[in-house]
């Protein structure tokens, strides 16, 4: 009797695991396709890439929640006894386990893995292979129903846990919140970090730039100046770009810079551009040596670090960060979902 209760418990515990790891990973990305900014995966990662394919979204659902509603009633079948719930086991999990392979090839052909999918997808193959096992021999060796019990509770923490963590966590600096309160109902604001010699820089903008014209009086555009030291002409770059927003030629001067050769980005190349935007040339001179437009940008630099900025170019949207080069859909989605946000 000992024995076979034993061998219940172990078995139980067998038809659990992959369940439980499958389920845990689902909750993680549950929070990550629903919050604005992801929390367990990286912005820009194989999880972003996933989450910005077709697949990610069918019929409007995110494709993890339907993957912890599955691993749920994989892990309620286990629970039961009876031949029946045996089958149904088996019958879910070979649908895991289909789902599962398939997002796995298609990681293969993206070339870009998302650790908490891969979990997911390797739990639902698993699941199949724990399936048929309880199928042939769970009849001879029962769960206990202490077992079932306990295996109920471990499959509420594995839900709940990472849910309650995850929707928890404010993963938007207060620095980005303190920018959105300033906006006015339905304004999006984007705050832009940016060096003008950074190439990444140059092609976000390049992208960037038709939405903002086409959106022109919805959205608020905040571009912060982080001159990185490995770039000799940066620095030159934004003090041009502060003094030119000085004189209420901001966004023209910092569109005439990203479209500057970078070579000619030097101090005698950028008042070039501030006479050709149109700018007064005295003032212009005044003010790229004066001290405070230095602590302007120095200003910039504090708060892209105090923002948990990293790599350029960094844009946030409302409260959705995109990192590094972005691509026109990349952008006009997080534009279009960051005026949905702002209008609610």
């Amino acid at each position: 009797m000992a024995n076979e209760r034993t061998a219940g418990v172990l078995g139980l515990a067998g038809s659990l695991l992959p369940v439980l790891s499958g389920l845990v990973a689902s909750a993680m990305l549950v929070v990550d396709y629903t919050r604005p900014a992801p929390v367990f995966c990286a912005e820009g990662g194989g999880c972003d890439a996933l989450r910005h394919t077709a697949i990610a979204m069918p019929l409007g659902i995110p494709l993890p929640l339907l993957g912890l509603v599955g691993f749920l009633a994989i892990g309620a079948a286990s629970l039961l006894a009876g031949h029946r719930a045996r089958v149904a086991q088996l019958g879910l999990s070979v649908v895991a386990g289909l789902v599962g392979l398939s997002l796995l090839i298609v990681q293969l052909r993206l070339g870009k893995f998302c650790l908490y999918c891969g979990v997911a997808d390797v739990s639902g193959i698993l699941s199949v292979a724990v399936g048929a096992a309880r199928l042939r021999f769970a009849a001879a060796a029962p769960a206990p129903r202490f077992g079932a019990y306990a295996g109920a509770a471990l499959l509420g923490a594995a839900l709940l846990v990472p849910l309650f963590t995850g929707f928890r966590i404010d993963t938007v600096p207060q620095v980005i919140h303190d920018e959105v309160a300033r906006s006015p109902h339905g304004v999006v604001t984007i705050v832009d970090f940016v060096d003008f010699e950074c190439p990444f820089c140059r092609m976000t903008h390049a992208e960037l730039e038709p939405l903002l014209e086409a959106h022109r009086g919805q959205v608020r555009l905040l571009r912060r100046q982080v001159p990185l030291r490995s770039h000799p002409h940066a620095m030159d770059a934004a003090r041009a770009a502060c003094c030119g927003m000085k004189q209420g030629y901001g966004d023209a001067m910092a569109n005439a810079l990203f479209s500057t050769p970078v070579e000619d980005l030097t101090p005698e190349g950028c008042e070039k551009v501030a006479a050709r935007v149109g700018l007064s040339i005295d003032l212009y001179r005044t003010c790229v040596t004066d001290p405070a437009t230095d602590a302007l940008i120095e200003a910039d630099k504090a708060e892209f670090q105090a923002a948990g900025g990293y790599a350029l170019p960094t844009l946030w949207f409302g409260e959705v960060q995109l990192v590094g080069a972005q691509s026109r859909e990349r952008l006009e989605q997080a534009l279009a979902s960051a005026m949905a946000r702002a209008g609610s």
